[in-house]
């Protein structure tokens, strides 16, 4: 995983399966990109970041997803057409990281491996 010589928010990606992956956020990116540099399974992000396509898709704790707001509703369309849609789902791509996401665990369904 990347490190650096300044500390950003910890960050858990927990697979359908139940394998835990923690890293070290960089702040001002995507979740989605984040993820992705730091080679995170599941999480394919086909369209890059665009909000087009839902393979970024995670599922957040209930708390995480009350303090992180609903999603846009561009995002909501991307997600129902996903079939693990949960009402804590979100698009990582829609998520910027900041030092408040410090702790913040998501989980990614097993449809996406």
């Amino acid at each position: 995983m990347k490190t650096g010589t300044t500390s950003g928010p910890l960050i858990a990606a927990v697979t359908f399966n139940g394998t835990k992956y923690e890293i070290e956020g960089e702040t001002g990116q995507s979740l989605m990109k984040n993820l992705l540099d730091n080679g995170i399974p599941g999480i394919d992000a086909d369209c890059g970041g665009e909000c087009s396509c839902a393979t970024c898709h995670v599922i957040l704790p209930e708390d995480w997803y009350a303090k992180l707001g609903e999603p846009s509703s561009d995002e909501e369309a991307m997600l129902g057409m996903n079939p693990e849609i949960t009402p804590t789902s979100r698009l990582s791509c829609q998520i910027k990281v900041t030092d408040e996401l410090d702790g913040l665990s998501v989980e990614i369904p097993e449809f996406q491996f």
